[in-house]
């Protein structure tokens, strides 16, 4: 438990630390950004000076070993996860990695033996547990605004990016530095959220195939999945759709009703019943990792518990790697 303030260092301060999460470590109460990592000396400073942050490093072990950090979030790519996380946790400190965990289950599983063994805490960045907008989802579940639930179907179909049709694809559909494509990258999300709110899933078997051949992990994958309190389940992925053809809805559909959402394109949350009919647009904050950092901050304190564990982390990996075949 730490008594004092949580003083965070950051590895790896790419793009997803600019406005995701960077600042939320700073505007948390209780917690404080000391110090970040980059390999790149030169980024690493400017990154430090423009965010006010006192230090900065080129070697993930300077910082790893600054005594006046105790708190680390890994923000590099998968590849590097489960090595960064691991070593962190052997120098007595608390980490709080981002999405997904690691490159597959067994990376997932190491990092949550080594969390074991020096007793520090581990934390996924699956931040939708935290955000007002899922709350509302989960609370609406829970009420039950729609009775039982039956039934949860998911679509996200997505255009190919411009740099993917350029012959340029990014880390993310590298399976050496991702560990998957974007399926990985963003049903991370889904999966998690949905085991947070429905509990565990006990049956998954999924197909995943490259349709387009635009780079070497799949482009489009189906699912289908049953959760242990019966509740049944399908999803859909494609991410070689025409733009026109973008979709991203999630559909629960209960005994009373149903309710529609995103996952990731907008912030209207559509329920209706026998009824009633209503709508509710919950924006998300600036920093949409600042809820859950807080979370993390608070347990860290002993003022209460952050729901996005190593162990929660892992069941999204697992899922991953069935429903993929890896």
């Amino acid at each position: 438990m730490i008594r004092n303030k949580v003083k965070w260092g950051i590895i790896g301060c790419g793009d997803v630390t600019e406005v995701k999460s960077g600042p939320a470590f700073q505007n948390v109460d209780n917690s404080e950004l000391i110090a970040v990592m980059r390999r790149n000396s030169e980024k690493a400073a400017d990154y430090a000076k423009r965010h006010g942050v006192p230090k900065w490093y080129d070697d993930a072990e300077k910082l790893i070993n600054d005594p006046d950090i105790n708190a680390i979030y890994i923000a590099t790519p998968p590849n590097s996860h489960a090595e960064y996380a691991i070593r962190s946790m052997q120098a007595g400190k608390p980490v709080y990695v981002e999405k997904p965990m690691a490159m597959n289950a067994f990376e997932c599983n190491e990092m949550i033996e080594a969390s074991k063994m020096t007793g520090m805490p581990l934390f996924v960045a699956y931040y939708r547990r935290a955000l007002p907008y899922f709350v509302k989802i989960k609370e609406l579940i829970e009420m039950p605004a729609i009775g039982e639930v039956k039934m949860i179907n998911l679509i996200l179909h997505w255009p190919v990016k411009p740099e993917e049709l350029e012959g340029k694809p990014g880390w993310r559909v590298n399976p050496e530095i991702s560990g998957g494509g974007h399926f990985h990258d963003l049903a991370a999300h889904q999966l998690d959220y949905l085991e947070y709110v429905f509990g565990p899933i006990k049956k998954v078997k999924g197909t995943a195939v490259n349709q387009v051949g635009l780079y070497d992990v799949e482009d489009a994958v189906t699912a289908s999945f049953q959760f242990e309190s019966g509740v049944l389940g399908t999803g859909s992925w494609c991410f070689t759709v025409p733009e026109k053809q973008t979709m991203d809805v999630t559909e629960i559909v209960g005994s009373r009703g149903r309710i529609s959402f995103s996952f990731f394109s907008n912030t209207m949350l559509h329920i209706e019943t026998d009824t009633m009919v209503e709508n509710f647009n919950i924006p998300h904050p600036k920093h949409v990792h600042q809820p859950l950092v807080d979370l993390v901050v608070k347990d860290l304190r002993g003022e209460g518990t952050c729901p996005s564990t190593g162990e929660t982390g892992m069941r999204v990996s697992m899922l991953m790697d069935k429903i993929t075949g890896r």
